[in-house]
C-alpha cells in the first residue's frame, strides 16, 4: 500500500488541515503492514501555476519541446508519477474564500493532463487513473457541509471523477473561526469521521 499525502495549506507549520491529514494518512499506514507514505507539502514545494510555458509544453510533442518548455513539462511529469504510484491519496484541503488554496488547484492542473490522466474521445472525456482512493481532510472557518457554498467538495468530486478516479472521502472540520471550544469540536469530530472511515 503506498499512500500519498498532499498538504496544501498556505501555512508551512501549524496547519489545521495539516493535522487532520497527518491523523488520516497515519490511521491508514496503520491499518496495512508494510504501507508506506510520501508526503507533498505544496507550501514548501510548490507548484508553479500554469502558464504559457505549461499550456506550449502540453501541445507540443516531446521532441519539440524548447528547453523551458521540456524543463516545465519534467516538472509535471514527476509530479504525475507520484500520483499514480500511490494507491491511496490523503489531502489537506483548508477553504480559502470559498474554495481549495491555489496550492492545491496548481497540483491538479499539473497531474491533470490530457493524454496522460484522461482523453477526449468522440463521446466526450474518457478517465485513465482507475483503482484509487482519495481520503480530503476539509478546514473552514464557517459550516458549510451540504450546502451551496461547498465549493470545495463540488470541484475536487468533480476534477477526481474526471480523470477516472470516483473513490472520493471527506473529513469535516468545520466551525473553526468560531473560538477554541468550536476548533476542540472540529478536531474531535474529524477524529470520529477519520475512525469511521478507516475502521
Amino acid at each position: 500500500m503506498k499512500i500519498l499525502q498532499i498538504n496544501s495549506s498556505a501555512r508551512s507549520t501549524g496547519a489545521a488541515s495539516t493535522r487532520i491529514a497527518d491523523s488520516l494518512a497515519a490511521r491508514l499506514a496503520g491499518r496495512y503492514p508494510g504501507a508506506t507514505l510520501d508526503v507533498l507539502d505544496l507550501a514548501r514545494e510548490p507548484v508553479a501555476a500554469l502558464d504559457d510555458v505549461a499550456v506550449a509544453a502540453r501541445m507540443a510533442a516531446p521532441d519539440a519541446r524548447t528547453p523551458e518548455q521540456a524543463a516545465r513539462a519534467a516538472q509535471d511529469d514527476a509530479l504525475i508519477r507520484q500520483f499514480l504510484a500511490a494507491d491511496v491519496i490523503v489531502i489537506g484541503a483548508p477553504m480559502y474564500n470559498f474554495n481549495i488554496s491555489a496550492h492545491l488547484k496548481n497540483w491538479i492542473d499539473a497531474i491533470v493532463r490530457p493524454g496522460v490522466t484522461f482523453r477526449y474521445t468522440e463521446v466526450g472525456p474518457v478517465g485513465l487513473v482507475s483503482g484509487k482512493t482519495v481520503h480530503i481532510a476539509l478546514t473552514r472557518g464557517g459550516v458549510y457541509r451540504g450546502t451551496s457554498a461547498d465549493i470545495p467538495v463540488q470541484y475536487l468530486t468533480q476534477v477526481f471523477a474526471f480523470i477516472g478516479i470516483t473513490d472520493v472521502r471527506f473529513v469535516y472540520a468545520e466551525g473553526m473561526s468560531r473560538g477554541p471550544d468550536m476548533v476542540d469540536k472540529a478536531f474531535r469530530d474529524a477524529d470520529a469521521q477519520i475512525a469511521q472511515l478507516v475502521a
